[in-house]
């Protein structure tokens, strides 16, 4: 069967910690059931979960979604947003996990990447070398979200198109925020095989499109 990964890239930098930490495990974890009721998605998805703060840590690996556990996600009190090293990451892993196709073998489909940040990065020199390095790279589709009045909606349209905004990182935007995530992916599932790149679901109230 061939894959569909996504990769999930999460600030936990500081200023996540607290409520909106709490709220992006409940959110995540209700994505995760929603997934779950889809026939399709346990027959071809794969997630990946990776966290950035001052370090960078794959927190699951690319998993199918029939054996994933969401292990509860946690973020310091305070320190740096090192967004350009999470995307440098998450390169490396798209590299060494995705199957390309052969003569013998079909490969995966395009990965799929959503970053989810509520500030800019701290390595500004190091995000803008990787944001060219994803835009180059065949990826489905990457979708930023900025979250709170200190993510920076511009900085995101520099690594993608496709960047939406949520005014808080409370419990109801980021539950509503990755119900729209879990359409997102279904829709990038069955949009598989037919050459063209998955359409953005309509987002819920909570989420401004940032054109």
């Amino acid at each position: 069967m061939r894959r569909l990964p996504v990769y999930f890239l999460l600030d936990t930098s500081g200023s996540m910690y607290g409520e909106p930490i709490q709220a992006l495990n409940n959110a995540l974890s209700g994505m995760i059931n929603t997934l779950r009721s889809d026939a399709q998605a346990l027959d071809s998805l794969w997630l990946s979960i990776i966290t950035f703060d001052r370090e960078i840590k794959e927190i699951v690996p690319l998993t199918e979604l029939v054996q994933f556990r969401l292990p509860e996600i946690t973020c310091p009190q305070s320190g740096p947003t090192n967004t350009g090293a999470a995307l440098d990451f998450v390169l490396q892993k798209v590299e060494q996990d995705v199957i390309k196709s052969s003569p013998t073998q079909k490969g995966d489909w395009k990965p799929l990447l959503f970053l989810f940040t509520d500030g800019k990065p701290s390595d500004i020199q190091l995000y803008r070398e990787k944001t060219a390095q994803i835009r180059a790279f065949d990826f489905g589709a990457v979708v930023g979200c900025a979250a709170g009045h200190l993510a920076n909606d511009m900085m995101l349209k520099e690594l993608t198109d496709n960047v939406v905004h949520l005014d808080t990182a409370d419990s109801q935007t980021l539950k509503a925020f990755f119900k729209w995530v879990s359409e997102t992916i279904e829709q990038g599932n069955k949009s598989q095989g037919t050459g063209e790149a998955p359409k953005l679901p309509p987002p819920p109230d909570e989420i401004t499109v940032i054109v």
